[in-house]
């Protein structure tokens, strides 16, 4: 069985960060085969994994969805939009040693894409079955999990900077997914770029007004702004780097 984990957050929390990290963990632990999804719209878990972008499923999506009203149509003669969907599907898919990635990329634009989106979902459906673990950086909304392309998750992370406005996100997110009622086995916050590690009491009452369930605090690290700032992946971080550890300590917590 495959184990499902999502991050979500509003922008600029260090979400990606996050799950490029967590990824990495597992796949240097031997835990692979890991799937890595990015399902952001401004997507760059490549960066932190230090990893080239290539074809995205939007770009298949929107191939497939106006094949018909384009001059000079991608889809060979002869060959079915599932057929050319297969293999797309094959091409947008980067793989690592011990990891493979797929990115969502943009939503979509005009038109009906009912068709296309159940391709795509046909296709996510075969392919992460093969892997042990997915990991999934969402948008703040959850998007493709709550239109059923992506399939339901086991942990859903919620990742919040040090701020009430983060906190306060991070609960409506939780509210939306009890909502939507996505079945997540657990749904836990990580509380992101906190000074010395700690919370302040008043966070704290925050994160218990909004009934969310604290799974761990990581601190302020300036070797991912250094890191960041000459273009270097992340995931080259030292292991002894703050950060690591404090998400290492996490992911022990988990179980995962």
């Amino acid at each position: 069985m495959t184990y499902s984990i999502a991050m979500a957050g509003k922008g600029g929390v260090g979400k990606t960060t996050l799950c490029g990290l967590f990824l990495n963990y597992l796949a240097e632990k031997g835990k692979g085969p890991i799937l890595a999804v990015d399902a952001d719209p401004n997507s760059n878990l490549n960066e932190v994994l230090g990893v080239e972008k290539t074809l995205t499923l939007g770009d298949i999506r929107e191939e497939i969805a106006k094949s018909e009203f384009v001059e000079k149509n991608p889809i060979p003669p002869g060959m079915s939009k599932q057929e050319y969907a297969n293999f797309r599907f094959s091409a947008a898919l980067t793989e690592m040693d011990n990891y493979d990635m797929l990115v969502m990329g943009r939503t979509q634009g005009k038109g009906c894409y009912c068709f296309v989106n159940d391709l795509l979902r046909d296709q996510l459906q075969k392919y992460y079955q093969n892997y042990n673990y997915l990991i999934v950086d969402n948008e703040a909304g959850l998007e493709h999990i709550s239109r059923g392309i992506l399939p339901p998750v086991n942990l859903i992370l919620l990742v919040s900077d040090c701020s009430r406005r983060g906190i306060q996100a991070a609960g409506r997110i939780a509210e939306m997914i009890e909502q939507l009622d996505f079945k997540a086995n657990k749904v836990c916050l990580m509380v992101n770029r906190a000074p010395a590690g700690k919370l302040e009491p008043g966070l704290l009452d925050e994160i218990a007004e909004q009934k969310l369930s604290l799974i761990g605090v990581i601190p302020m690290d300036e070797s991912v702004y250094k890191y960041d700032a000459d273009g270097k992946a992340l995931v080259t971080l030292p292991e002894d780097s703050p950060i690591k550890k404090a998400l290492e300590e996490i992911i022990q917590k988990l179980g995962i």
